[in-house]
């Protein structure tokens, strides 16, 4: 989904449940692979148009305000659904600092692990997507968000990429409509 994505992405982060060893290298590979920018998040990385901060292994990461702008927190508070890092945490962060400038994808993966975060963002205005099952490798995580009625539309993993940039597309006409 992330190849699809063009340079000018708005910044973008992700929570990918995977040992500390392994996120560094998954931030690696998706780089090379991508026209955004990738890296594994550290405390106080600032949120830059073009660039995915991946939350490293066995810490949460979450949105936070600061004087020059949104930057990345990373610690290691308690698992949340037996997950650090997790996706409620971030999700929910995300819900109270971008709140309907947010946009939230669910992706395929065991457990309930996001679907709170999800709704909590789709609570606040943002828009909120999900994987359908049919292209989930495990429909867990996407299901309990549905279930919930978190998501607002589920597609094929093929198709997030495009209704992401809609999205994105909606949201600056509906600025520039309130600039004229």
């Amino acid at each position: 989904m992330l190849q699809q994505l063009p340079k000018d992405m708005p910044p973008i982060l992700v929570v990918q449940h995977m040992p500390a060893v392994f996120t560094q290298h998954f931030a690696q590979r998706l780089d090379r692979l991508c026209q955004i920018d990738v890296k594994e998040a550290e405390d106080g990385d600032e949120l830059l148009p073009g660039r995915a901060l991946v939350a490293p292994g066995n810490f949460h990461m979450t949105l936070r305000e600061s004087g020059t702008g949104r930057r990345v927190r990373i610690d290691d508070g308690p698992p949340v659904c037996y997950s650090r890092p997790s996706v409620d945490v971030l999700f929910s962060s995300v819900a109270g600092i971008a709140g309907k400038d947010g946009i939230g994808v669910l992706l395929t993966g065991m457990g309930s692990d996001g679907a709170r975060g999800l709704l909590q963002m789709r609570d606040c205005g943002a828009a909120t997507f999900a994987q359908s099952e049919e292209t989930c490798v495990v429909f867990g995580m996407s299901r309990e968000a549905i279930q919930l009625g978190a998501v607002q539309v589920t597609l094929p993993l093929s198709r997030i990429a495009d209704a992401i940039l809609r999205q994105l597309t909606k949201a600056m006409d509906r600025t520039a409509s309130l600039c004229r």
